[in-house]
C-alpha cells in the first residue's frame, strides 16, 4: 500500500514531468492546466493540493530546469582546473544541448516572452539570467582580466546568442561558432 506522501510525491512528479515536457515544447501560456491534469494522470485536486496555482507549477517547472543547467554546467566547469578551460566547457555543455532532440530554446526566454513583467515567471527568469551572468563574470575573473564583468557580460550575450540561434535556424553546428567565438573573446581580453 502506498502512504498518502508517497502519493502525492508520485503525483507532484507526473504533474512536473508533464509541464516540463509540455510547458517547454509548446509555451506557458498555451498549455491550459486541464491539459496537464489529463496527461499527467492526476486528479485536479492534486495539482491545487500540490502546487496551489498554475503560477506555482510554472515556477516549479522554471526551478527545475534552473536547477538541472546549474547542475551540468557546475559538472563541467569542476572538470578543470584551467580558467580558460571552465569557460569553454559552457559553451561545451551548450552545444550537446543543442542536439538534444526535441531541443526548443532557453525555457527562461520562451516563458519570460509571455509574462507579465514582475510576475512569477518574469522573476524566476530574471533570476536564472542573473545566475548564468554571474557565472561567467566569476569564470572571467578566474583568468585574471582587467575587466570581468564587461568579458562575463559579453560572453553571455554569445550564450544567449547561441540559444536563439540554433532555436531559430535549426541548426545545432552554431555552436562551433559560439565557442569560437568565446575562445577570440578571452584571447582579447587577456591580452589586454
Amino acid at each position: 500500500m502506498t502512504s498518502d506522501s508517497g502519493t502525492e510525491r508520485g503525483a507532484r512528479e507526473r504533474l512536473l514531468q508533464t509541464a516540463d515536457r509540455l510547458f517547454y515544447a509548446e509555451g506557458v501560456q498555451t498549455v491550459g492546466i486541464d491539459r496537464i491534469i489529463d496527461d499527467a494522470g492526476v486528479a485536479k485536486a492534486s495539482l491545487y493540493r500540490t502546487f496551489g496555482s498554475k503560477d506555482a507549477l510554472v515556477e516549479a517547472y522554471l526551478r527545475r530546469r534552473h536547477d538541472a543547467t546549474l547542475s551540468r554546467l557546475s559538472e563541467a566547469i569542476a572538470g578543470t582546473d584551467d580558467p580558460r578551460e571552465k569557460i569553454l566547457r559552457v559553451f561545451d555543455v551548450q552545444a550537446r544541448t543543442f542536439t538534444e532532440p526535441g531541443f526548443n530554446g532557453c525555457a527562461f526566454m520562451g516563458a519570460s516572452a509571455e509574462a507579465v513583467p514582475g510576475g512569477t515567471i518574469d522573476r524566476a527568469a530574471t533570476e536564472f539570467r542573473t545566475w548564468i551572468r554571474n557565472m561567467f563574470v566569476d569564470l572571467a575573473k578566474g583568468l585574471g582580466v582587467a575587466a570581468p564583468e564587461s568579458l562575463g557580460r559579453q560572453l553571455h550575450v554569445l550564450y544567449d546568442g547561441g540559444i536563439i540561434t540554433a532555436r531559430m535556424d535549426h541548426d545545432p553546428t552554431v555552436a562551433d561558432e559560439s565557442r569560437a567565438a568565446a575562445s577570440l573573446l578571452i584571447d582579447a581580453a587577456t591580452l589586454a
